[in-house]
């Protein structure tokens, strides 16, 4: 069992190891100074290993002596993908089409600003998977309000389970959203909402059970899905044929002339839904999958440089696909008003001319009506090329959503339950809500819940990045690869800048909302919001080693009877 305890006014994590006839035995045969838990399905013999997503781990080619090899880099290329599936969910895609409709090409920059912060967490989440081999939400179980902790550290422990169960509900409402409008679009209205959210139940349950046949089969099929995407909105970005020149300045003049609240919302709005909580959780479990000797000190560090590049790779092409969005919004219809979309839409003799008022408003769009204006302005092979996109968007996230379910559920609770129940579960807590809407609700509202949405996933932030820099900067845990000075101060720095970023957001949601109720019910729970976010803060510094914080572990605790190692001692590797 792991303790955290302070003695000789510093804070350790202890353990008791095996014991052979009264002398401690310890063992130096990993990296990391913890192991993953060994657990094996309920109710199933106990040699049975309990896996999700692992059925196979990818081998590691080892004939390879060059300082940079493809073959290498082809191995560990896969979770990386995955992972940025999250950057092109469909919340993302509406964040990127508003902002190219309200700003123009002047928010570009701070859409590269937020995917680079993007990976850079995303380096975090995959070095502690590869050096500890166990998931942000396994650590967490195992690290934090454990004892000494009060008895009582299981509330917390599921108070942090459910936020960041929240974080994930909200995404895969909006990547079922996407999915249900885009099949509303492809089948102009024949399709119902509701129809749609059905459907992406069950093709999510039959793709979910693609990685029976093989690891690498599944990784390749959601690479299949980033092609579609990549494809869909590239052809909406060749038609338009965007000003290159705007472009560029747009994404490296980190400025907005003219931009007024409007615009500085949608900024924040774009680092909202740029990074999410759970793509953390995800990510730390996903680098799993590959077959790496923890103890070999080589071995890690090479995992960790080819995950890196595999991670920028990926979200260098997500970056693109955002762009083309964005770009495609700004030079069509950046301010554009309600009249003129009217007018080209009578001329095209679309359905949906009842969408935009007779009215020099400036237009709104969001998924569903970025569809219908591109078929207006550009025929309907644009609107059902961006359904297209907008459904490879909602299916692949869907799924991603589901493995980030499951992995903390699995971390937090510790829950070892079979493939089909897990499944089953994650989908109908996302499902359910998002269903009830699509039978009461029409389109417009359906689409105008995303704002609450990334609000929800924006609040959740700090139960991610507060844990990730903790835990990747402790030597205890990480031994070599732990964060550096500069590491420790620059990621607490964007931590902070993120997490201010999205509470303004959430604080402009909430003013919006025009009601005293609102408003009372809103400050009570951030009072509990903050409470609990300070509460985690301080175990995560009494972690990091700041013993003064820690009032209930004194030395007095410490049973002289009681063997412990110190794990801060640097085991030896295997070169």
């Amino acid at each position: 069992m792991w303790h955290f305890l302070v003695e000789d006014g510093k804070c350790c994590l202890l353990e008791e190891p095996p014991q052979e006839n009264g002398v401690i035995q310890s063992t130096q045969d990993q990296h990391s100074s913890i192991s993953p838990p060994t657990s094996t399905v309920s109710g199933a013999p106990d040699d049975e290993p309990f896996s999700t997503y692992f059925e196979e781990k990818v081998p590691i080619p080892v004939d390879v002596t060059q300082m940079f090899s493809f073959r290498k880099l082809w191995a560990f290329t896969g979770p990386g993908f995955l992972m940025s599936i999250a950057y092109l969910d469909p919340g993302n895609i509406e964040s990127d089409l508003q902002s190219g409709a309200k700003a123009g090409f002047k928010l570009l920059w701070v859409l590269l600003g937020a995917t680079i912060i993007g990976l850079l967490l995303q380096r975090l989440a995959a070095r502690l998977g590869v050096v500890t081999g166990m998931h942000l939400a396994e650590v967490c179980n195992l690290l934090l309000f454990t004892p000494p902790s009060p008895p009582h550290s299981q509330v917390p422990r599921i108070i942090l389970w459910l936020m960041v169960e929240l974080a994930i509900i909200g995404s895969d409402m909006q990547e079922v959203i996407g999915c249900a409008i885009a099949f509303n679009l492809l089948s102009v209205g024949r399709i119902p909402l509701w129809g749609g959210v059905l459907i992406t139940i069950i093709d999510t349950f039959v793709f979910l059970f693609l990685d029976k046949y093989g690891l690498r089969k599944l990784e390749a099929f959601f690479g299949f899905l980033i092609t579609i995407m990549a494809v869909s909105f590239g052809y909406e970005y060749v038609m338009v044929r965007p000003d290159q020149g705007e472009l560029l300045k747009g994404m490296f003049l980190p400025y907005c002339e003219g931009c007024g609240p409007a615009q500085m919302e949608q900024a924040v709005g774009i680092v909202g839904a740029v990074i999410m909580p759970h793509n953390i959780y995800l990510h730390s479990a996903l680098v799993k999958s590959r077959s790496i000797d923890r103890g070999n000190k080589k071995e890690v560090k090479e995992a960790n440089k080819y995950y890196f590049i595999e991670s920028t790779i990926a979200l260098f092409i997500s970056f693109l696909i955002n762009v083309f969005v964005v770009a495609v919004f700004a030079e069509a219809f950046y301010e554009r008003t309600n009249i003129e979309v009217n007018a080209m839409c009578n001329a095209s003799d679309s359905p949906h001319t009842d969408l935009f008022p007779l009215d020099n408003s400036r237009l709104q769009v969001d998924i569903y009506k970025g569809g219908v204006v591109l078929g207006c302005f550009f025929g309907p092979v644009a609107l059902y090329i961006w359904a297209i996109g907008i459904l490879a968007a909602g299916q692949s996230s869907t799924m991603t959503g589901t493995y980030s379910g499951q992995f903390v559920m699995e971390g937090f609770l510790n829950l070892r339950w079979s493939r089909f129940a897990r499944v089953l579960l994650t989908r109908s807590i996302a499902i359910f809500p998002t269903l009830l809407v699509a039978i009461f609700q029409d389109v417009q509202h359906l689409t105008g819940m995303n704002d609450f949405l990334n609000v929800l996933q924006s609040m959740q932030l700090p139960f991610a990045l507060i844990p990730i820099l903790t835990f990747t900067s402790l030597t205890s845990i990480m031994n070599d690869f732990a964060n550096g000075l500069v590491w420790k101060i620059g990621g607490g720095v964007v931590i902070l800048v993120v997490c201010a970023i999205n509470m303004y957001f959430v604080v402009v949601y909430v003013t919006s909302l025009s009601s005293v109720a609102l408003y009372v019910l809103a400050g009570l729970l951030c009072i509990a919001y903050l409470c609990f976010v300070g509460y985690l803060a301080w175990h995560c510094l009494i972690a990091l080693g700041v013993s003064c914080l820690d009032v209930s572990c004194l030395p007095s605790r410490v049973s002289n009877n009681r063997p412990s190692v110190l794990i801060e001692e640097q085991p030896e590797y295997d070169t």
